[in-house]
């Protein structure tokens, strides 16, 4: 039944604003954020990461996606906290290392 409908313009202003701005469809479905540069980033990111070792793939998961504690990690992994330390700072370093030299 709804394929019968007519076809709305993501372009159509829908209502107006207390401002009396016309809001159109399109606006409620922005983020206001740039997509590009944010996909851009994650491939990027992404690409680092697969170019790192089991290990340290390994420890950059456990921090910032699964948000980990570094003690955490380190009980995880069967390390002390301090390599836990080291290998996260190298990882970082270097990756930030690639990004700059591009």
């Amino acid at each position: 039944m709804e394929a019968l409908n007519p076809v709305e313009s993501i372009e159509k202003n829908m209502y107006s604003n207390k401002d009396d701005k016309e809001i159109g469809l399109i606006d409620r479905i922005s983020t206001g954020k740039n997509e590009e540069e944010l996909i851009t980033n994650k491939l990027v990111v992404k690409e680092l990461i697969n170019d790192l070792e089991t290990r340290e793939k390994e420890v950059i998961m456990l921090r910032f996606y699964k948000e980990k504690t570094q003690s955490q990690v380190a009980k995880i992994l069967g390390i002390t906290q301090v390599q836990v330390s080291r290998i996260e700072r190298k990882i970082l370093s270097s990756m930030k290392l690639k990004l700059t030299s591009s």
